[in-house]
């Protein structure tokens, strides 16, 4: 009599490269604009200072003046041209004001017509992850079938790891869809 052991799958990658979609997906949303001030907003642009390309946290700091405006202090204040140039140009559609204590940043009232045009913006980056959780289930697919090819599996196992595997896709699938229906509401809020 032959007893066959069940071959378990190593899903590690594959539920790393979840994660880290699943991160992507939250720091991609978190940049898009909705009606309250979020100075992470800012995170995307870039100030040329001191002849390098530099992030805006790395040359002044962003405090909530109130819930829908950012104080921004340059810590040189000969860098504020060059700050408020850089927003201006990241086109984020906020509003950019120079005054004697650095630059407020306000973010306008949403239009019905904006929100609908942020929302569609949102539904793309969730299909972008959701074409990344394809790709990263395409490659733990190929993986699981050169193991059963090269004898590291049995054909069932293959088939159950295939099950297991699409367990883990489907609640990444889900938990995309949740972060973009938490988001949607904030947006249409």
């Amino acid at each position: 009599m032959i007893i066959y052991m069940y071959m378990q799958y190593n899903f590690t990658t594959l539920k790393t490269a979840l994660t880290g979609t699943e991160a992507w997906l939250q720091k991609e949303l978190g940049n898009i604009r909705t009606n309250r001030a979020n100075p992470s907003i800012l995170d995307s642009v870039h100030v040329d200072a001191y002849g390098s390309d530099m992030p805006i946290n790395q040359v002044a700091s962003m405090t909530n003046e109130d819930p829908r405006t950012i104080r921004i202090s340059p810590w040189d204040q000969g860098l504020i041209k060059a700050v408020e140039k850089s927003i201006i140009v990241a086109n984020l559609g906020l509003s950019v004001a120079v005054d004697d204590k650095g630059i407020r940043v306000s973010f306008p009232e949403l239009t019905g017509e904006r929100r609908q045009e942020i929302v569609k913006l949102a539904k793309e980056k969730l299909e972008q992850s959701k074409i990344q959780v394809r790709k990263h289930r395409d490659e733990a697919n190929v993986d699981i079938e050169e193991k059963e090819k090269e004898g590291d599996m049995s054909e069932d196992d293959k088939f159950r790891s295939k099950a297991d595997m699409q367990k883990l896709i489907d609640e990444a699938n889900k938990k995309l869809s949740d972060i973009m229906d938490k988001k949607e509401k904030e947006i249409l809020g």
